[in-house]
């Protein structure tokens, strides 16, 4: 494995950037800011590589962007009803920024923040040490992001954290996949498999109602695949609401270990992902927004709505605020410790 470390001063301080490649001269691009993946080049079919992950030209655009391009969202990832929690009896109050909810932590959540790096044997470490209070939230939280990128192309994530005071943690990783390459079309003739026969139903605020519902005989069954746009459009109250998927899924069988949940591929290059994962489940978005945010990609224009895909392995969005969703609480004497694998191949 070979890893260059470059440094980069920018606007918003100075970033980090790794690019890691493997023994088939494949590559992982990582950066310390949001401890985030800026870019995944890898072959098709023909052995042709390209830029699978959308990205931006300019590594300070991955502060607060709209997107989340590829970073890692915290301390709690997707949402939070009315920003509210109760711990203990104690009930905490974040900071909104979806509507009337927090989203990714808030405003300056873990994505848009720079992270400590160091080198491990195929990869990088990053640490961020979020203080008691930040966003709102309780407990001094230690969180390690830890990539180890093979030979055999296998991305590998692994997320941790302690704490000093009970807390609630949920860390996934937000790349947005175009397995045509970045800022080559949309992704609604991406076909996606998704192990999960069950999802949940939300409110009109993209809140969990609380409900975890059969995907069967409903747009939302992927369990046999199916292209992401045969039913992006259909007469589906969840899908019209946010213009598309933005929903979570949950894994079959789950019991905490890894196993594999979806399967992604895109016709014309041939390209594949398989994603697996110890959380609970996977949450979906197909870029309903990408053309509200505002840096321009690396193909010199702006993203479209839909040109990437996200596969956010995590636990369930507002799970604080749900008992029958397992917990993300973490205590004092706990390690939070989750595993995503994205492994690339061909068809």
């Amino acid at each position: 494995m070979k890893i260059e470390k470059k440094l980069y001063d920018t606007r918003v301080g100075e970033i980090s950037v790794f690019c890691l490649t493997n023994g088939a001269g494949n590559v992982v691009e990582l950066s310390s800011l949001g401890a985030g993946i800026t870019r995944i080049i890898v072959p098709d079919a023909d052995g042709r590589r390209d830029d699978i992950v959308l990205g931006y030209s300019d590594y300070a655009d991955y502060m607060r962007d709209g997107a989340c391009a590829g970073k890692t969202p915290g301390r709690f990832a997707n949402r939070i009803a009315l920003g509210r929690f109760t711990i203990d009896g104690k009930e905490y109050q974040l900071d909104t920024n979806n509507g009337p909810n927090a989203l990714h932590g808030g405003n300056g959540g873990f994505h848009s923040v720079l992270w400590e790096s160091e080198l491990t044997d195929n990869g990088v470490r990053f640490t961020y040490r979020s203080a008691d209070g930040e966003e709102g939230y309780p407990g001094n939280l230690t969180a390690m992001v830890t990539y180890s990128w093979s030979d055999d192309n296998v991305l590998t994530i692994d997320f941790d954290a302690e704490t000093d005071c009970a807390t609630v943690v949920n860390l996934t990783n937000h790349a947005y996949f175009n397995l045509a390459g970045a800022g080559e079309g949309l992704c609604l003739d991406h076909r996606l498999k998704l192990d999960c026969h069950k999802w949940l139903p939300t409110d009109n605020v993209d809140i969990p109602t609380g409900e975890i519902a059969s995907v069967e005989g409903t747009p939302m069954d992927f369990t046999q695949g199916k292209r992401l746009g045969d039913d992006i459009l259909a007469d589906f109250s969840n899908l019209k609401l946010g213009k598309g998927y933005n929903h979570f899924f949950i894994a079959d069988g789950y019991d905490g270990t890894l196993r594999h949940i979806a399967t992604l591929t895109e016709a014309q290059s041939r390209r594949r992902v398989d994603v697996a994962t110890t959380q609970w489940g996977v949450m979906l978005y197909t870029g309903n927004w990408l053309a509200s945010n505002e840096p321009c990609g690396r193909h010199g224009s702006q993203y479209a709505d839909y040109a990437g895909v996200a596969l956010e392995c995590q636990g369930a969005p507002d799970a604080p605020n749900h008992a029958n969703f397992p917990s993300t609480e973490l205590r004092p004497g706990e390690c939070y410790h989750h595993v995503v694998t994205y492994s690339f191949s061909t068809l």
